[in-house]
């Protein structure tokens, strides 16, 4: 059955979705606690995307995924009052849906994987028959994350993958600006075996940066 069409949007239904969007999210947040229904919800339609691309490149998993987004906006939920407003609500969300993650790793105890052991999985042929170039390299690149350290992982993410600057990622992990320069440059570090063979491909930069940036800002 071929489906009706879809109605014009009346005036007024683009008067409120106007009225809606230019509404901040500290704004959102105020009314939610407040005691306004429908506040939060708009919250989590902005940002779930933003989020769940976070915690996908993190965990490396969707199921684990999705389900750290849930428990991330649930706690958002509950202590929206312990926003201060010393940094924006997204960096604010993008610390606890990281938090979320960084739990779920622990209590997984992932193991940090050696050096000889990276250097051996770089060794082994893992190309992917019939993906095109982009899926392969982001399905190498997510793999290759799931190597490293859960603290590691996470300021990698940040600033290589999501185009965070450093002092962004510091904002969101709650560290200073020079661990997260430290954590990544050990993560770069024990990468570099494994992608060594992306270095001269734009695939790499193109599926970190670009679709990162695009997420983070929406």
């Amino acid at each position: 059955m071929t489906p009706p069409p879809e109605q014009p949007a009346t005036p007024e239904h683009s008067a409120v979705a106007g009225a809606r969007a230019s509404v901040t999210d500290a704004d959102l947040l105020a009314r939610h606690i407040g005691g306004d229904p429908q506040a939060f919800s708009e919250i989590v339609k902005r940002h779930r995307d933003r989020m769940w691309a976070v915690a996908l490149r993190t965990l490396g998993d969707p199921d684990e995924a999705a389900d750290a987004v849930q428990d991330a906006f649930m706690s958002a939920y509950r202590k929206a009052d312990s926003f201060r407003g010393d940094a924006a609500v997204t960096t604010w969300l993008h610390r606890i849906v990281v938090n979320a993650c960084l739990d779920r790793m622990r209590r997984k105890s992932v193991r940090p994987v050696a050096d000889d052991e990276l250097i051996e999985a770089a060794e082994r042929d893992t190309q992917l028959p019939d993906q095109t170039a982009e899926r392969e390299v982001s399905m190498e690149v997510t793999a290759a994350l799931k190597l490293l350290p859960s603290d590691q992982r996470a300021a990698l993410v940040l600033v290589d993958m999501m185009g965070y600057s450093v002092e962004d990622a510091a904002s969101v992990l709650g560290v200073p600006a020079g661990t997260v320069k430290s954590r990544c440059a050990r993560g770069r570090a024990k990468l570099a075996p494994i992608l060594s063979h992306l270095r001269n491909r734009t695939d790499l930069t193109r599926v970190s940066s670009a679709k990162g940036a695009e997420l983070r800002d929406g």
